[in-house]
């Protein structure tokens, strides 16, 4: 027996699972108890105890899954992409928890106010974090969210730029998502990035310098004009 699930409102299924990745990569998660997620979008999250938020293993949307019953009557969901080949296997041995629950509309990330206010500071002065910097749009909208800049450099091209109080491998992960997308768009390609912190780690900066995006460390009292580096001893 096989049905297509909705992916609509979020489940949550807490099981026991066994879970094979095939696609670019082949990966292979044995035997244990997990959190199952299927978001409203399509998405499937497969999720442990530890890790804090990363998944260990998932499928990004757009995506379909498919419950079917094996021969031993064990259930197992087969979730596909339509535009790829990737296909991720999970064998449910004991399920302890299915449910669904309607989110509701999301209103999006409140930043603090440093980040708020860095953002708009930034959205001022763009050319601070490059010469000729000129900006197009704050919270330029994308189908996975708002980059935080959108801005044109001197010959033009199209620059998005994602900030930060702390600069770490998740923001620029998150700056990488938006890139790929944009660059999809032939309106604004080529579209490079700008990777704009207090402080960046320098693990975050390798993968970032890695991925062809700029980073810049941004001080927070020189723009807000209470600190003029030029007045500084040290």
């Amino acid at each position: 027996m096989r049905t297509t699930v909705d992916s609509s409102p979020v489940r949550l299924v807490v099981a026991t699972c066994q879970v094979d990745y095939a696609g670019r990569l082949t990966a292979h998660l044995p035997l244990a108890t997990r959190v199952l997620m299927i978001k409203a979008d399509g998405s499937v999250l497969v999720h442990s105890d530890g890790g804090s938020y990363k998944p260990l293993n998932w499928m990004s949307p757009p995506c379909t899954l498919r419950e079917s019953t094996t021969e031993d009557g064990q259930v197992e969901w087969t979730v596909t992409n339509p535009k790829t080949d990737d296909t991720l296997r999970i064998l449910l041995t004991e399920v302890f928890s299915d449910s669904h629950h309607d989110l509701g509309i999301d209103p999006g990330l409140q930043k603090d106010g440093v980040e708020k206010h860095l953002q708009e500071l930034l959205a001022e002065h763009p050319a601070t974090l490059a010469p000729g910097l000129v900006l197009v749009r704050r919270e330029y909208p994308t189908a996975i969210g708002p980059v935080d800049l959108m801005c044109r450099d001197e010959a033009g091209a199209s620059v998005a730029v994602e900030i930060k109080r702390r600069g770490d491998i998740d923001g620029v992960e998150q700056l990488t998502r938006y890139l790929e997308l944009l660059n999809r768009d032939p309106l604004l390609s080529p579209v490079r990035g700008i990777f704009a912190a207090q402080e960046i780690k320098p693990q975050a900066r390798v993968l970032a310098t890695d991925r062809g995006i700029a980073c810049a460390v941004v001080d927070y009292d020189a723009l807000r004009g209470l600190d003029d580096p030029s007045h500084r001893l040290f």
